[in-house]
């Protein structure tokens, strides 16, 4: 069986079956101005889909002794949290239900008002977000409800931080990355990407043309996301995870469980451990992680049933959600 990928997706797409590879597509353009392809290669930033990878830091630490999903930021981090609720816990901020101010606001439309009164240039460290988030007020009481809120994966990357004394893309690096064997994966500064990384481009409709996305997003990814990794990289991931080379078993269980959420959204429902879950009354539920920042879209899929992972990855942040829905529409 293979699965054709329309030629209208401006990335990369790669879909296997239990190791058998039945789509492995590229299109666009990585560097439109000098007219350089995508290719299989290609790396792309990921947005917030890398925030598995810091919640799978968060579970490897608790399964070492070294933290506790009740441990809360008060007792963890030397910081001044100001309006922060030092009683959020570990395992809230997994969740989506800290309630913890949030340093950005979802409804704005162009992304680059969010950097106006704090430079994107300067947004380099976890540190950077923190300050701002902290002057602002908790957005509810802590544990109250699932609210998806960046700011909770930038205090447990600063969490990693501290227990580890490692940079978190460090600890990422060592005991995720180089694990799995995603070489070509990291957290890279936008003033000084190294080679085959893909230029994400925003539509501009007043000259019928695209810029690029420097204005938009942070000079560099912070716990909330920003990773730039390639299909075949998060191929192997998701082959470390299911293979328990990063967690244990019972560990992925509970990551691929639902902890939070409820409501009426099929997509948007229910979160696991730094996962989406789609609920799957006809067997086991679904499990994926996905990204969405100005130039950015991504989305990858697990589905235990049948043993097919699905990954999309485009710098045009183009709809991969509607065509992972024909993915489970076709092949499910």
């Amino acid at each position: 069986m293979k699965i054709e990928m329309d030629n209208e997706l401006r990335g990369n797409a790669y879909i296997s079956k239990n190791g058998e590879v039945l789509c492995n597509y590229s299109g666009g353009y990585a560097d439109i101005a000098n007219e350089i392809p995508n290719t299989y290669k290609t790396r792309f930033a990921c947005a917030s889909m890398s925030k598995t990878f810091v919640a799978v830091g968060i579970l490897q630490l608790i399964e070492k002794g070294k933290l506790g999903f009740n441990d809360t930021l008060g007792d963890i981090l030397d910081a001044e949290l100001k309006n922060i609720d030092p009683e959020v816990t570990v395992e809230q901020l997994l969740t989506h239900t800290s309630g913890v101010p949030d340093y950005d606001d979802e409804s704005v439309d162009d992304a680059a008002e969010l950097w106006a009164d704090y430079p994107n240039y300067k947004i380099r460290k976890n540190e950077d977000l923190f300050l701002i988030a902290r002057e602002k007020p908790m957005l509810y009481p802590r544990g109250e409800r699932f609210q998806y809120n960046n700011m909770g994966y930038v205090l447990l990357a600063m969490v990693i931080e501290k227990i580890t004394g490692m940079d978190f893309d460090v600890y990422i690096q060592q005991n995720i990355f180089n694990v799995c064997g995603m070489s070509s994966s990291g957290y890279f500064e936008f003033d000084s990407l190294p080679g085959k990384c893909a230029t994400g481009y925003l539509y501009c409709s007043d000259n019928e043309n695209y810029r690029t996305n420097i204005y938009s997003v942070a000079a560099r990814g912070t716990g909330d996301g920003g990773a730039y990794v390639t299909v075949a990289d998060i191929m192997s991931f998701w082959k470390g995870l299911l293979e328990y080379r990063l967690i244990s078993a019972e560990m992925v269980e509970k990551m691929f469980s639902k902890q939070s959420g409820g409501g009426d959204d099929p997509e948007e429902s229910h979160y696991g451990y730094g996962v989406w879950i789609i609920d799957n009354p006809a067997g086991k539920d679904y499990v994926y992680m996905q990204g969405l920042d100005p130039g950015v879209s991504a989305i990858s899929e697990y589905n235990p049933n049948n043993g097919m992972i699905t990954v999309m990855l485009s710098n045009y942040a183009d709809n991969v959600w509607s065509r992972m829905r024909r993915i489970r529409r076709e092949y499910y």
